[in-house]
């Protein structure tokens, strides 16, 4: 018996190491992520962060070179996950440094907008709730957020 092959797209993928975070693979995949409330958040104050990254994803698309918008959405969204944290910790720390320093290199246009977001108050209730260890390891790697 023969196999008819089909046309059409191949689509391969293989993720190993240590990943963390969303995946897809395949053609016009959407996808949305609930973040909780962090930090004790009011709902006032939930759609004020939900806003703030809105409207940083909104400056990508207007600004980001073709083909550099996934890989800084991609960013983005990380940023969001990791400052939607209950608790932050160090590591909410890590990605944060890990994210500004992303766009410093690839987008610097853009890394003042996200800057923006690391001095915005709702981010420093955020590093308030993860306690005062926590704040000035905050303060020592963005001095550009110590008029909070």
């Amino acid at each position: 018996m023969k196999t008819q092959k089909k046309s059409g797209d191949s689509i391969s993928v293989n993720i190993s190491g240590s990943v963390s975070g969303q995946a897809a693979v395949g053609k016009g995949i959407t996808q949305t992520q609930r973040i909780g409330a962090a930090a004790g958040f009011t709902e006032a104050e939930e759609a004020e962060f939900r806003n703030l990254f809105a409207n940083l994803e909104q400056q990508i698309a207007a600004e980001a070179a073709p083909e550099k918008k996934a890989a800084a959405l991609e960013q983005v969204a990380e940023l969001q996950q990791a400052l939607s944290a209950k608790k932050p910790d160090s590591t909410t720390l890590t990605k944060m440094e890990r994210v500004k320093n992303w766009f410093v290199k690839n987008l610097p246009n853009i890394a003042g907008a996200v800057t923006s977001v690391f001095i915005h108050p709702l981010v420093g209730k955020l590093v308030e709730a993860g306690g005062d260890v926590l704040a000035g390891e905050f303060r020592r790697r963005f001095p550009e957020a110590k008029a909070q």
